[in-house]
C-alpha cells in the first residue's frame, strides 16, 4: 500500500469512463518559480486550458514551453460557454482552469462552471499552489484562524462602507475573526480610512503589497495608522488587505444597547433606530431590529414603532 505522500498517489480521480476531468490550477502571484511542476505537466496535458486573459497567462505558458491551446473564460462570457464546455467534458476532453494570478475561483471567474461540471457528474480536481490572501495572512502577524477572505469591496464608497458596516454588526452579533481583502491601490486610502471609521483606529491590520515579487512589502499596525500613512503615500501593485479580530474586551455590542436604551426613553423604535444607526456606523435595518427587541423586553406598548 502506498503511503500517503509518496508518488503512487499522486493520480487524479478516474472519473466515469469516457468522460473528461475539470482541474484548477494554481499559477504564481508574482514570481515564476512557484509555478510547480505538477501543475505546468497538467496544462500541459490538458486539450484547453480556460484563462481569465489569454494574453497575461501566454507568458507564464511560454515560460514553460506549454504550447496547449488557450480560450478566455471571464465574468462577461462564462455562462453563455458552459454548454459547450460541459459538452467536452462528457466526450473525454480534459479541461483546466487558470486565473491571471493565483488560485481559481478565489475573486475570478470559474466557480460557474465549477458547479455546472459538478451537477453534470464531470470528475473535478485541483492542482493547489500560491494565494495572495493565504500568503499575506501568514505573513501579516495577525491570528491566522478563524479568518474570512471576502475578495473585493465595491468600488463605490456608500456601497463599501455598507459591507463593512455590516460586518462590524456581525462582530457585535458575535463574529470575531482576520478579516481579509484585496484593493486596487488607487483606492487603498479610502478603504483604509473607512475600516479606521467604522471598527476603531487602534484595530490591528496589515497591508500586503507585491508579495513574492522583488518589491515585497508587509506593513503593519493599527488601522488609524495605516490610514494616515497610504493617504500621503500611495501604493502600487497587488494589494492585500487584513483587519485583526476585535479586542476580546470590545464593547460594541453593549455600546449598542446603551445607545438604543438611551434613545428608546424619548424616542420611537423607528426613529431611535435611525438616530444611533447614524451615530455609530451601523446599517440602519441591523439597529432596528435590536432596538424592537429591546423595546418589546419593556413592553408591548414600547415596541410600537
Amino acid at each position: 500500500m502506498a503511503r500517503e505522500g509518496t508518488e503512487e498517489d499522486d493520480t487524479a480521480p478516474a472519473g466515469h469512463p469516457g468522460r473528461g476531468v475539470l482541474t484548477l490550477v494554481s499559477t504564481p502571484i508574482g514570481n515564476l518559480g512557484d509555478f510547480s511542476d505538477r501543475a505546468a505537466a497538467t496544462l500541459a496535458e490538458a486539450d484547453l486550458i480556460l484563462c481569465e486573459d489569454t494574453r497575461t497567462s501566454a507568458r507564464l505558458l511560454t515560460a514553460r514551453g506549454i504550447a496547449t491551446r488557450t480560450e478566455p473564460l471571464h465574468d462577461h462570457n462564462e455562462q453563455q460557454r458552459i454548454p459547450a464546455l460541459i459538452g467536452m467534458l462528457e466526450r473525454g476532453r480534459r479541461i483546466a482552469v487558470i486565473s491571471d494570478a493565483g488560485t481559481p475561483l478565489l475573486s475570478d471567474p470559474g466557480f460557474r462552471l465549477a458547479r455546472a461540471a459538478i451537477t453534470a457528474g464531470i470528475a473535478m480536481t485541483a492542482v493547489p499552489g500560491p494565494n495572495a490572501a493565504i500568503t499575506a495572512l501568514t505573513l501579516s502577524g495577525l491570528p491566522p484562524h478563524p479568518f474570512m477572505f471576502s475578495g473585493f469591496l465595491p468600488p463605490r464608497p456608500a456601497a463599501r462602507r455598507e459591507v463593512l458596516a455590516r460586518l462590524r454588526a456581525a462582530e457585535q452579533a458575535g463574529l470575531s475573526a482576520t478579516l481579509i481583502w484585496h484593493e486596487a491601490p488607487h483606492r487603498l486610502g479610502e478603504m483604509l480610512a473607512d475600516l479606521a471609521d467604522i471598527f476603531g483606529t487602534d484595530r490591528p491590520a496589515a497591508v500586503a503589497r507585491e508579495l513574492t515579487k522583488r518589491f515585497e512589502e508587509v506593513r503593519r499596525g493599527p488601522v488609524g495608522t495605516l490610514a494616515a500613512w497610504y493617504a500621503e503615500n500611495r501604493a502600487r501593485g497587488e494589494i492585500t488587505v487584513l483587519l485583526g479580530p476585535p479586542a476580546e474586551d470590545d464593547t460594541g455590542a453593549d455600546d449598542l444597547d446603551d445607545r438604543l436604551r438611551a434613545a428608546l426613553a424619548t424616542l420611537s423604535v423607528k426613529d431611535a433606530a435611525s438616530l444611533v444607526a447614524g451615530a455609530i456606523n451601523l446599517p440602519r435595518r441591523t439597529v432596528y431590529a435590536r432596538a424592537l427587541e429591546l423595546a418589546r423586553e419593556t413592553g408591548p406598548e414600547a415596541a410600537d414603532p
